[in-house]
C-alpha cells in the first residue's frame, strides 16, 4: 500500500485527484529544498478547509441547538475549531506521518511550530476533501473527527477561558473563589510586563507572566490548570 493509499484509508475517502490530497500535505518549508516539486505548499488549501470547517460547524450548531444563544455558540465553535483540537485530530488521524516538510523542520518534533504545522494541515486536508468530493463528505469528515469532540467540550466545560474554567472547578472542587495578585511589575510604561500570582487562600498554585495584567491572569490560570491535573 502506498503512502497516499494508507492516508486515504485512514480518512475514509478515494481521492479523483490525488493531487489535493498531496498538496495538502505539503509545507512551505519543503518547497525550499525541493525546488523541481511539482504542486504548491498547502496553505492556500488550509484557506479553503478553514472556511469550510467555520460554516459547517457553525451551522451545525445553529441548527441543532435552537435554545442557545450565539454568545455560547460561539465559545463552542471555537472550541472546535482551535489549533489545539485541530492538532488533537491531526495526531489521531496520523497526520504528521505523511508530511512533506523540511529537513530542520522534520527533527523538530518537539517545537510549538510543530502544532500549528499539524494543526493546520488538518484544514488542508478538509479544504483537498471539499474539492475533490464536494460539500456532503466535508461533512462528513468534520462531524466524524472534529464536531464528535462538542458532547467532551460540554460536560468539562472546556469551552470556557482559562480564567473562568480555573475558577469553576476551583469552586467546585476544593470550594474556593481564586484570586490574582501582581508579583513583579518591570519596563517602562509603555512596554511594562507583569508577573501575576494565582492564588487558592494563601497557596501560590501558578504564575503567569504577559504585557498586561489580564494575558498574565489568563497564563497563570492555564498554568494552575495544568498543575492541578484539571485540563
Amino acid at each position: 500500500m502506498s503512502e497516499l493509499s494508507k492516508l486515504e484509508s485512514i480518512l475514509g475517502f478515494k481521492f479523483k485527484n490525488k493531487d489535493y490530497l498531496k498538496q495538502a500535505l505539503v509545507h512551505r518549508s519543503y518547497l525550499n529544498e525541493h525546488l523541481d516539486f511539482p504542486l504548491g505548499h498547502n496553505e492556500r488549501l488550509e484557506y479553503l478547509g478553514d472556511a469550510v470547517l467555520e460554516l459547517i460547524v457553525t451551522e451545525y450548531l445553529y441548527q441543532n441547538f435552537p435554545e442557545k444563544d450565539e454568545g455560547v455558540l460561539t465559545n463552542w465553535r471555537a472550541s472546535l475549531v482551535n489549533s489545539k483540537m485541530l492538532f488533537q485530530v491531526a495526531k489521531t488521524l496520523e497526520i504528521e506521518e505523511f508530511l512533506r516538510l523540511s529537513k530542520g523542520e522534520a527533527k523538530d518534533k518537539s517545537s510549538k511550530s510543530r502544532r500549528y504545522i499539524l494543526a493546520d494541515s488538518v484544514e488542508a486536508v478538509i479544504g483537498a476533501i471539499y474539492l475533490d468530493k464536494g460539500i456532503k463528505p466535508a461533512k462528513k469528515f468534520i462531524e466524524k473527527n472534529i464536531i464528535a469532540h462538542l458532547d467532551d467540550i460540554i460536560s468539562k466545560g472546556l469551552y470556557l477561558d482559562p480564567k473562568s474554567r480555573f475558577q469553576e472547578l476551583s469552586q467546585e472542587k476544593e470550594g474556593i473563589t481564586p484570586r490574582y495578585g501582581v508579583l513583579e511589575e518591570s519596563g517602562p510604561d509603555h512596554d511594562k510586563i507583569f508577573v501575576v500570582g494565582l492564588y487558592l487562600n494563601n497557596e501560590l498554585v501558578a504564575k503567569g507572566k504577559g504585557s498586561s495584567k489580564h494575558e498574565a491572569q489568563v497564563k497563570a490560570a492555564q498554568e494552575g490548570l495544568l498543575k492541578k491535573g484539571w485540563q
